[in-house]
């Protein structure tokens, strides 16, 4: 039996990539933030929310905090539920 390398990271893998992105990303506000969103939600992904979030990922924190917070309109391929799942901040739990 070979591995289909050409094929690509698993799905499981691309999470746990994704996972290790999300909680470090370089400042503490950032990794609760896009960290605490992932560990909310990634557990209903599907393909097509875990490739958003992997986008996602690819932006620059202060671009992606300012979209969280309602501070700057996201772009078009970000925007939509997701973002808005993230707005509501729910997700955040900020040590005391």
């Amino acid at each position: 039996m070979t591995d289909d390398l050409s094929a690509g990271p698993s799905f499981a893998t691309r999470l746990a990539r994704a996972k290790f992105r999300a909680w470090h990303r370089g400042t503490r506000e950032a990794d609760y933030m896009i960290g605490g969103f992932y560990d909310r939600y990634h557990a209903a992904w599907g393909e097509a929310e875990l490739a958003w979030f992997e986008a996602l990922l690819d932006e620059d924190d202060v671009d992606v905090m300012a979209w969280a917070l309602g501070t700057q309109a996201a772009p078009e391929p970000i925007a939509g539920d997701l973002l808005t799942a993230m707005q509501k901040l729910d997700y955040v739990d900020i040590p005391r």
